[in-house]
């Protein structure tokens, strides 16, 4: 419980401003925690609620009473005072929330207004690729109004660039899988060129491999023997059941934020989505 300290001009030495031969009564606000009495002094207590046009005051034992807010009904050490409702809270500005990539999250009314998707794309290799994207990067993609394709690989990605028809107001960006010197996909990419088409990739075999082996719970992602699948040579060598689809959802479980990737991966499609959404990719 606290009580309100008041300055001399209102209520010292027990006098106050007087209007028509009157002495006039302050008015206090009736916040949680003041404390004061009933005109008649036979009861003493905190505010503890206050609803349209009453007050709940609750003494030291707890025992609680509703007074009506009426002219100078209460006292306030000991001088007359008439309660008033108190001020409205100012509502508080919201915190600020990350995404799973780490970027500050739209506010709640932003979100849910209604977007048209830009004709900018981002393609990648497979389904794996685009659930990932999707998992850490989906809420910013959607507030940008940006969709992720998948192709199924890129072996065809001169002509699916071309049916793309890129141009300054429909840019393409493509991420692409095991992009490093002399590999396949390394030869296919350097064969697309166009001023409104970014390629980038990262150095890993597959997507799977772009998520720390931490994430996932194990100590390193094996090598697996060229001429092996890889995904069914990295079950076998981790001790997993060779299931494919169901290792993938346990380890896209495991990811829930942008520090459960390689940081080959995270600056790919940071890339990636900014490319798609300069000024005059819209």
């Amino acid at each position: 419980m606290r009580s309100r300290q008041y300055g001399a001009d209102v209520l010292a030495g027990g006098t106050g401003r007087r209007r028509g031969g009157r002495r006039e009564v302050p008015t206090v606000a009736a916040e949680s925690g003041l404390v004061v009495e009933d005109s008649e002094g036979r009861f003493c207590g905190a505010v503890v609620g206050y609803e349209k046009g009453a007050v709940t005051l609750e003494d030291r034992h707890g025992k609680r009473r509703v007074f009506p807010l009426a002219p100078a009904a209460f006292l306030l050490e000991g001088q007359p005072v008439t309660l008033v409702p108190p001020a409205p809270a100012a509502p508080s500005a919201p915190a600020n929330t990350l995404t799973a990539s780490g970027s500050v999250a739209a506010h709640a009314a932003e979100r849910a207004r209604a977007k048209v998707a830009r004709a900018s794309r981002i393609y990648v290799e497979g389904k794996h690729d685009a659930e990932l994207v999707e998992k850490i990067w989906g809420d910013d993609l959607r507030d940008v109004g940006v969709v992720v394709e998948y192709l199924e690989g890129i072996d065809d990605l001169p002509v699916i660039v071309r049916n793309f028809s890129p141009a300054p107001g429909r840019r393409l960006g493509v991420l692409v899988d095991h992009l490093v010197a002399g590999s396949k996909e390394t030869k296919i990419a350097a064969s697309v060129r166009s001023p409104d088409v970014l390629i980038v990739g990262h150095p890993f075999i597959d997507i799977w491999a772009a998520v720390r082996p931490s994430a996932v719970g194990i100590a390193a992602w094996p090598d697996v023997p060229r001429g092996q699948p890889w995904k069914e040579g990295v079950l076998y060598a981790i001790g997993w059941p060779p299931e494919v689809p169901a290792a993938w959802q346990r380890i896209l479980r495991s990811v829930s934020s942008y520090t459960d990737l390689e940081p080959e991966l995270l600056g790919r499609v940071e890339e990636l989505i900014d490319f798609v959404t300069t000024p005059g990719s819209a």
